[in-house]
């Protein structure tokens, strides 16, 4: 797959073709510099044809904001398809210094709060017609946007991590929560976690962009990549096969997002948590990891998700993968069938 280009005369207020070829298009989102360098996100959105526009289905009139998690970008079209077949209109976004949005000489993924991201999803909403109402404190009207539809936010992963805090933050800005496997705690559950913090915190006061030692040995790749034991085809410098390097100051951005949502936050709004059934998380290769969860401690995972709304549900589906979506076929569309059915109960309609 390509990489696009990036002139210096483009236009950041047109749309232009995707990566992923026809039926998407992409939108960079301009968000100032930093030490680094020109500082921006992109917009990706499905143009399906005109009959699926038309299609009237379980989340009719809505509009969905797809997060990617780390070391990754979108770039799952069947993923756009079943939103769009759903009759929404279906949005991805390449955080900042990440996949379409990284920019040479910039540190993959890095920030250092959580919270910054919300200038890019600010963005990414206006270009949705999704702008907070002036004199807006949330409730039905926020939940709408400007453009009358509804917000579905969809999250993995990190990203459902960030999109969960932020919901938190602009309360009655979505009107319902989708995540796939959110990370919401510290693999090594919450003692591990503040015990580890002060550490962390320390290094990234000290050293913010020290590398920590990798422990992604591959294994992920592996059960995910078309050139493994995998489906897909994607870009590798954009989704490195044992991940970007991991720095003091992001993770430490990580861990403060992780003990935020154990004392509890609030998104105010339905949320779907996806998990796998099982987690496999060791040292060497097992072929359990080609059906289970290898990232993250699921069972932790769950109960985190229930702490996030006051309407909440968890779908544990047998041999998903850390991103449900790119799971083998049949798991994939048990998955899609439950937010099917999830839809049916709580999803929004345009008014």
């Amino acid at each position: 797959m390509a990489e696009p280009e990036h002139p210096e005369t483009e236009n950041p207020e047109t749309w232009r073709p995707d990566v992923l070829g026809p039926g998407f298009e992409q939108l960079t989102l301009p968000l100032g510099s930093d030490n680094e360098g020109e500082v921006v996100a992109t917009l990706v959105r499905h143009r399906p044809p005109w009959r699926m526009r038309l299609t009237r289905g379980a989340a009719s009139g809505a509009d969905v904001l797809y997060v990617h998690g780390w070391s990754d970008y979108f770039f799952n079209p069947g993923l756009a398809e079943y939103w769009s077949n759903a009759g929404a209109r279906f949005f991805a976004l390449d955080l900042r210094k990440y996949g379409r949005s990284l920019r040479p000489g910039q540190t993959p993924g890095f920030i250092t709060d959580l919270a910054d991201y919300d200038a890019d999803i600010a963005a990414a909403l206006a270009a949705m017609g999704h702008g907070a109402p002036d004199g807006s404190d949330g409730g039905d009207a926020a939940s709408r946007g400007s453009n009358g539809r509804p917000l579905i936010l969809l999250g993995h992963s990190t990203g459902g991590l960030t999109l969960s805090l932020w919901a938190a933050r602009h309360r009655g800005r979505a009107a319902a929560l989708v995540l796939n496997s959110p990370w919401l705690e510290f693999q090594a559950s919450r003692v591990g976690r503040e015990a580890l913090a002060p550490v962390i915190g320390w290094g990234a006061k000290v050293n913010p962009l020290a590398p920590l030692p990798n422990v992604d040995l591959g294994f992920y790749t592996r059960t995910v990549a078309k050139e493994f034991d995998g489906e897909w085809e994607y870009n590798h410098a954009w989704r490195p096969d044992r991940g970007f390097t991991v720095h003091p100051a992001w993770l430490n951005a990580v861990l403060a997002g992780h003990a935020t949502v154990a004392s509890r936050i609030d998104v105010g709004a339905p949320v779907l948590t996806l998990l796998s059934k099982r987690s496999t998380l060791q040292a060497r290769w097992d072929p359990a990891m080609a059906s289970s969860d290898i990232v993250l401690v699921v069972d932790e995972v769950a109960e985190r998700t229930l702490r996030l709304s006051q309407v909440g549900a968890v779908v544990r589906i047998d041999e998903a993968l850390h991103d449900v979506f790119l799971s083998r076929a049949p798991v994939r569309e048990a998955a899609y069938a439950a937010i099917t059915q999830w839809l049916r109960g709580y999803a929004p309609h345009r008014r």
